[in-house]
């Protein structure tokens, strides 16, 4: 996206140059982690000119010359994050040989799952696309370490509050004795993991297979692709299409 001769809002810049969501990036400003010309900002109303020089820790952040959106099968033992204390693998590793731009995951998947993860460098695109109002399904495939009671299988159906948080699936069937198949909207902080929790279930395997009309498919676990000119025109179909949203930028695919 060309910025000269444009005043644009920190966070939107930030956004465009794939450090992170708006969303993300306002708190980002606010934790004074940004510097424009030497000098640190911490409001959410700045905003950055054509030859303005723009830090995050201290290091130099410019638009990206393209937008990319991948998606890519996590293995178990990956963290979708741009560092973690420990030291843990992140996911950003398995993408970074072959794209040199900045790019994020939209969502997370944790630790111990596995399956489809998308990442970006649009800030727009990641913004919309996790917004609960964009209605995108998350499909995923459990396996329990022991039998799944028709009571664990009704709560995601019917909906259940667990430590004043209700949990609700779109669908949910189980396909075995000890495997499901599990529809998500909203998609809460560790909802499978809970609800399975509360029913003295573990998943020994936790794996989410489709992300809108984005499926596992043969996707090679550890590896990813573009997206696809029938995903994305799928995406454009919804009401709340992120891609609609981003496609008067320059778009690499």
């Amino acid at each position: 996206m060309n910025f000269r001769g444009k005043n644009i809002r920190l966070h939107v810049y930030l956004a465009h140059a794939g450090v992170s969501s708006r969303r993300a990036a306002e708190e980002i400003i606010s934790q004074g982690r940004v510097t424009v010309n030497g000098t640190a900002v911490t409001g959410q109303g700045y905003k950055v000119n054509d030859g303005d020089v723009v830090l995050l820790d201290g290091k130099s952040v410019l638009p990206e010359s393209r937008s990319l959106y991948l998606v890519l099968n996590k293995p178990q033992g990956y963290i979708c994050s741009s560092h973690d204390p420990q030291g843990r693998p992140l996911a950003l590793d398995l993408l970074s040989s072959q794209y040199k731009e900045r790019l994020y995951s939209v969502g997370r998947l944790d630790f111990l799952s596995c399956g489809l993860i998308l990442f970006t460098n649009d800030g727009a695109f990641a913004s919309l696309l996790v917004h609960p109002a964009s209605g995108i399904e998350k499909e995923y495939f459990v396996e329990a370490a022991g039998p799944i009671s028709d009571a664990a299988v009704e709560a995601f159906i019917n909906g259940i509050t667990i430590e004043g948080v209700q949990y609700k699936a779109k669908t949910a069937e189980r396909t075995g004795r000890k495997t499901m198949r599990i529809t998500l909207i909203e998609g809460k902080n560790r909802e499978i993991r809970r609800v399975f929790s509360h029913f003295h279930l573990h998943p020994n395997i936790l794996r989410r297979v489709r992300i809108g009309p984005v499926v596992l498919g043969g996707l090679q676990e550890g590896k990813a692709r573009p997206l696809t000119e029938k995903e994305i025109a799928d995406f454009r179909a919804s009401p709340h299409s992120p891609i609609q949203s981003s496609q008067k930028r320059s778009n690499t695919w």
